[in-house]
């Protein structure tokens, strides 16, 4: 009951943080780390979780994602982001992480650069907040391959855990002249395919800590996750023109100190 229990809270706090700009890794990885929920196992269930919030993303854009898949001539051609876009920005952030993924794995998960991450990335988005960027790229079908690709370039930023994936490609989106919600939006979809390609690699390099024993608090951290994520992102899309990236910037400095406080005062 004890794991359920730190199950369902991860799950919680995964679906919340999984697509705001404040770092659902960093969140992780601190939440884990007050409940005493660590080593090889518990990474592998921080992947599982994150999958249950991307499912929850493959299912608010099913119709969108089906017309990625279509092999009707012009689809290069039509109006509205296309399956080139994606891949142009995921590029970056694939090259970048099988570059360096055993050094990300074995030196930057830990409390300590979880809290440089979220302080940095913070600073980020403060800066794209500030910006006075005009915007050419109004919704998400008017993003061009050349933002697209320089979202991507942003998305390395990541890879670094604490300092946010949809905080870097949100914040490079709007410094690249996207609006803040088309930014928003496009960070959702191109999380689908890098979320289950990172999480798929993981989960194979993993494999031998899972077994039948570990399959209820998985799914459990699974449904939970998807579930609250779902409701996270349609709460999000309906404030998103209305909250400034400052606020979470706020926020981060703030968990930052508080957990600085407890780890190390």
């Amino acid at each position: 009951m004890d794991e359920l229990f730190k199950a369902i809270i991860l799950g919680i706090v995964e679906g919340l943080t999984e697509f705001l700009p404040v770092s659902s890794t960093g969140h992780m990885i601190l939440t884990a780390h007050l409940l005493d929920f660590k080593g090889e196992r518990a990474a592998t269930f921080e992947i599982v979780v994150q999958l249950g919030a991307v499912l929850a993303v493959l299912i608010l854009y099913f119709k969108r994602f089906l017309g990625f898949l279509s092999l009707k001539p012009g689809i290069t051609e039509r109006s509205g982001i296309n399956l080139i876009h994606l891949i142009v920005a995921m590029l970056p952030a694939i090259v970048v992480g099988l570059a360096l993924h055993r050094f990300i794995k074995a030196y930057l998960f830990g409390p300590t650069t979880v809290l440089i991450g979220l302080i940095l990335g913070g600073v980020l988005l403060i800066v794209a907040d500030k910006v006075n960027k005009t915007m050419t790229s109004e919704t998400m079908d008017d993003i061009t391959y050349k933002q697209a690709f320089g979202i991507g370039l942003f998305q390395c930023l990541a890879l670094w855990p604490g300092f946010s994936r949809s905080g870097s490609t949100m914040s490079g989106g709007i410094l690249l002249g996207v609006s803040q919600k088309a930014a928003a939006e496009f960070t959702f979809i191109i999380s689908v395919p890098m979320m289950f390609a990172a999480s798929g690699l993981d989960l194979y390099k993993s494999r031998d800590f899972l077994t039948s024993a570990d399959l209820p608090v998985f799914l459990v951290g699974l449904a939970v996750s998807f579930v609250v994520a779902m409701f996270a992102i349609v709460t999000f899309l309906r404030v998103v023109k209305k909250l400034k990236l400052s606020y979470f910037a706020y926020y981060r400095f703030a968990l930052a100190g508080v957990f600085f406080f407890i780890l190390y005062v």
